[in-house]
């Protein structure tokens, strides 16, 4: 890699992004390759042997590693000031990795109760089948978190902001907790992004990401990564080659392209979001607005402390609970309706009925899922046209 790898956050986040490249070959490219290699060729038996001995750094097999992969994880690592990280097929194989390496039979994790369904899944109906259990807390409520600890806890993992009731962790004090515990701070780090948030500022150990939202960008592929200290990333990438679920090199390639545009989306993302938060705050139809930079929040000041922005996403809960929500997505003429968040395309989406679904009703209504919520990927789209949508939509409820 042309750029130097150190412990710390990015300080010039755009020329890192977009500087930051595998070495040129003897084509000169100006812009990096692809790779598409299942495998690699070794020089003679000897380099095979120290290769596969792991005596020697070079690459082997693409499941391994393959240049796209580790130019995206070189950005990602010097974005988030981390030391080593690993690539995966998709965002819930990155939460997984994270998990299931670090985390043994015995083993107790205390998890905020504000994180996305499919990680919930995982922690109570598979880590729980191997004798890992979990403790659930108020995200918000610091002294919850401190009494859920035992002598068997092993990591605090936490998603800030979360999904989609845009509750925030204190990280300062979440990361002295850990500190002083000897236990992983692990931060799902998908809906700030690197630019506007970095844990291992407030002492996280790792971070992981779907790279499918905003680091993608574009609604295109699917990636996530698992980013930390080497002692830690080695027992993971252990975990994720034997348990294959690698990224693939065009993957890699397209999110270590969308890297070099990142601030720039979260910027826009960003300012549009905030501008729609407060136009819903005036419409008679909605009863709440949830952002995290918004005024009304209750954790702004927090916001504010930790994020350099307040993000992409907004949560207002609509008049006439589920049949208002789901009247409100129905009326919808440019606003995409679908699941996935984080595209140039602004997205809407009712959580009750499809990505926390599967959760119980007393279990959506302590992470602030209520019947009428609606959750909206504000998108790169003219501020005005959003509005106007969104006030033809809400003519329908």
């Amino acid at each position: 890699m042309s750029e130097q790898n150190e412990r710390r956050p990015a300080a010039n986040f755009e020329t890192v992004s977009i500087r930051t490249q595998t070495e040129r070959s003897l084509h000169r490219e100006h812009s990096a390759p692809m790779f598409l290699t299942s495998s690699f060729v070794f020089n003679n038996a000897e380099q095979a042997r120290a290769l596969f001995a792991e005596e020697e750094e070079g690459l082997v097999y693409s499941r391994y590693g393959n240049p796209n992969v580790d130019e995206f994880v070189q950005k990602l690592c010097l974005l988030e000031g981390c030391e080593d990280g690993i690539a995966t097929a998709t965002g819930m194989a990155a939460v997984f990795a994270g998990l299931a390496a670090l985390l043994s039979t015995g083993d107790h994790l205390v998890a905020s109760r504000a994180i996305f369904g499919s990680t919930h899944a995982v922690l109570t109906t598979v880590l729980n089948r191997w004798g890992i259990e979990h403790t659930y807390v108020d995200p918000a409520d610091n002294e919850q978190w401190r009494r859920a600890i035992t002598p068997r806890t092993r990591m605090l993992f936490v998603e800030t902001p979360s999904n989609p009731g845009l509750a925030l962790v204190d990280l300062e004090y979440l990361g002295r907790l850990a500190a002083e515990r000897d236990l992983i701070l692990n931060v799902d780090n998908c809906f700030a992004t690197p630019y506007l948030q970095t844990p291992t500022s407030w002492g996280a150990q790792l971070v992981t990401h779907s790279a499918t939202k905003f680091i993608d960008g574009q609604g295109r592929v699917l990636g996530g990564a698992v980013l930390g200290p080497a002692e830690l990333i080695g027992k993971v990438r252990s975990f994720a080659r034997a348990t294959g679920p690698a990224i693939s090199a065009f993957n890699a390639w397209l999110l270590s392209k969308s890297l070099e545009t990142l601030a720039v989306r979260m910027e826009r993302h960003c300012a549009n979001a905030l501008a729609l938060a407060r136009h819903l705050q005036q419409h008679p139809k909605i009863s709440e607005v949830r952002y995290p930079f918004l005024e009304s929040h209750p954790q702004r000041e927090l916001a504010q402390k930790q994020m350099r922005l307040g993000g992409g996403l907004v949560t207002c809960e609509v008049q006439g609970g589920r049949e208002g929500g789901m009247r409100f997505l129905d009326g919808l003429q440019m606003i995409s309706r679908s699941s996935n968040l984080g595209d140039t395309r602004s997205i809407a989406t009712h959580p009750a009925t499809t990505t926390h679904s599967k959760l119980t009703e007393e279990e959506r209504r302590a992470v602030a899922i209520t019947p009428g919520l609606v959750r909206i990927s504000v998108g790169l789209e003219t501020i005005s046209d959003i509005m106007a949508d969104v006030d033809r939509a809400l003519e329908q409820v």
